[in-house]
């Protein structure tokens, strides 16, 4: 795991401001990427597997995927688009969250955003 892939598994940190927001901002890219190219590497066997509160792996990075675009105020649910694109889903929604203006909301959606990561990351390997 590289710096930043293993920065973001942490969460954001240092005190509050733009530097930091850009800081978060930078954690969640890595974060989803490190996740997203996780689910893109998994067999259909493991991305089918069921883990704690998901009948599968796809069916949690799309339940993290969805969350993290109506964060970001996605004007429509993702789609299920099949197991194998759940990868690129996640990538997506977590860049288009890192990159959208939500002006005094972005820091806190930001720090959701990881916690929701994380949390996947957690029940998914």
């Amino acid at each position: 795991m590289n710096d930043s892939a293993e920065r973001a598994a942490e969460g954001p940190a240092g005190p509050a401001g733009p530097a930091a927001e850009a800081r978060g901002a930078d954690e969640l890219r890595a974060a989803a990427k490190l996740l997203a190219d996780r689910f893109r590497s998994m067999p259909q066997s493991r991305l089918l597997g069921a883990v704690p509160g998901h009948p599968s792996r796809a069916a949690a990075g799309l339940a993290l995927a969805r969350e993290l675009a109506r964060l970001a105020h996605a004007p429509v649910e993702l789609p299920d688009a099949g197991p194998f694109a759940v990868g690129d889903q996640i990538a997506v929604a977590g860049h288009d969250l890192a990159c959208e203006d939500l002006g005094a909301d972005h820091p806190a959606a930001i720090a959701r955003g990881i916690e929701l990561i994380r949390a996947t990351t957690r029940i998914c390997g």
